[in-house]
């Protein structure tokens, strides 16, 4: 495995565009995009997301170069300021990431999104699980669509494999990018309709 450093260095994780949204240091865009759609108990993303920018270099790395352990890391960071700032273990009780359908999840070899979930269930000490949520439909890529393009694309294509794991439970709901929210807003709903308490969503990036 590689090194923290070896990963992003120092002095680039130090330039690291935080958004500070735990802190309520940011408008949490997240939250508007899903008002009045769905109820979800707080948006997180830990970086923004800038064309060319640092952010963009590290999720490449992550989805599309074969380096998950740089999901795993960003987890870790983030999951120490949520840990040691809002106490935001005591406030979940099951990580999940969003999916991949098994064609894809061979075609990549791994699933980012829980790559991200283990470096947050490993510094928030809650358990993560890749079983709870499936994607049973493949579709088309997102990239270039609008929000509503996006939702027909994925309103009906996740279902809870393995509901005793989700009923009665906060969910953390994780992905790498939050855009428009309809892969997320579509998660949520099938997770909130297999009677889980509450829904919570966090992201490495979302665009500004």
């Amino acid at each position: 495995m590689q090194s923290q450093e070896e990963l992003v260095c120092t002095t680039c994780r130090l330039q690291l565009p935080e958004t500070g949204q735990h802190r309520g240091e940011a408008l949490v865009s997240g939250q508007i995009k899903f008002a009045g759609k769905i109820p979800v108990e707080f948006v997180y993303a830990y970086l923004y997301f800038n064309k060319k920018g640092k952010t963009q270099k590290l999720i490449h790395a992550l989805k599309y170069r074969g380096q998950k352990e740089v999901g795993s890391l960003l987890g870790r960071w983030y999951g120490f300021q949520l840990k040691t700032e809002i106490q935001l273990q005591e406030q979940i009780d099951l990580i999940v990431g969003v999916p991949l359908h098994p064609a894809k999840l061979r075609q990549r070899g791994y699933n980012q999104s829980d790559w991200f979930a283990k470096g947050l269930s490993e510094m928030l000490e809650v358990p993560w699980s890749d079983k709870a949520l499936i994607r049973n439909q493949y579709t088309i890529s997102q990239t270039g669509k609008d929000r509503i393009e996006r939702w027909q694309n994925v309103s009906h294509v996740f279902t809870v494999s393995e509901p005793d794991l989700v009923a009665n439970k906060r969910i953390l709901l994780v992905d790498d990018v939050l855009t428009t929210g309809a892969t997320l807003e579509a998660c949520t709903a099938t997770l909130l309709a297999s009677n889980c308490q509450s829904v919570g969503i966090i992201t490495i990036a979302a665009t500004r």
